[in-house]
């Protein structure tokens, strides 16, 4: 699991943040829900949705009930997940590396969170890295330079750029460099 950490490279800081503890595997993006999507017969939002964990330490369960197995522990408040079913109080759940399992409701929370380029964490040294902008512009000044895997709260997207708060920086992202969010989501 990875350590946090903190450095300045080439005038920009550079984050690095505790992801998740269990076996890694490829990652997969989300789908892109709409307005035509189904909802969930428990809460009544729209299938599939992005949310995030509430708790630093939360079971991720084989079937929807404590009487399942745990199959992954998370260990990392804020991590974004992609709820894609629903029963009763718990919600079938997938992350970014494409592992699914179940986790009661009251552990998620509906505050929006997203990792940047989790497809590319851990898989290259120095490990690749999405500008943090001071406006939604290709050519906008880097507030900071963010590491692969580093989770994200996203405050607001138009479709192409996400703006973003990391830790006590505030900026943009594009889009297409966070898994959170599907492709052309607007969050207000």
């Amino acid at each position: 699991m990875w350590g946090r950490l903190f450095r300045v490279a080439a005038g920009a800081l550079v984050f690095k943040l505790a992801l998740v503890s269990g076996p890694a595997s490829v990652a997969a993006a989300g789908a892109g829900a709409s307005s035509s999507e189904p909802t969930g017969p428990a809460s009544g939002l729209p299938l599939p949705r992005f949310v995030s964990l509430k708790a630093d330490q939360v079971n991720l369960r084989a079937g929807p009930s404590r009487d399942y197995p745990t199959t992954w522990v998370y260990k990392r408040a804020g991590l974004p997940l992609e709820v894609v079913k629903e029963f009763d109080a718990w919600r079938e759940v997938r992350d970014a590396d494409g592992t699914q399992g179940w986790i009661l409701q009251s552990l998620l929370s509906g505050r929006r969170t997203a990792l940047v380029l989790p497809w590319d964490a851990g898989k290259s040294k120095p490990p690749p890295q999405a500008a943090l902008r001071r406006t939604s512009s290709e050519s906008a000044a880097a507030v900071a330079t963010v590491e692969a895997g580093v989770i994200a709260n996203v405050l607001a997207c138009d479709g192409h750029w996400c703006h973003v708060a990391i830790e006590r920086y505030r900026g943009y992202i594009e889009q297409s460099k966070l898994w959170g969010v599907y492709e052309g989501e607007v969050v207000k």
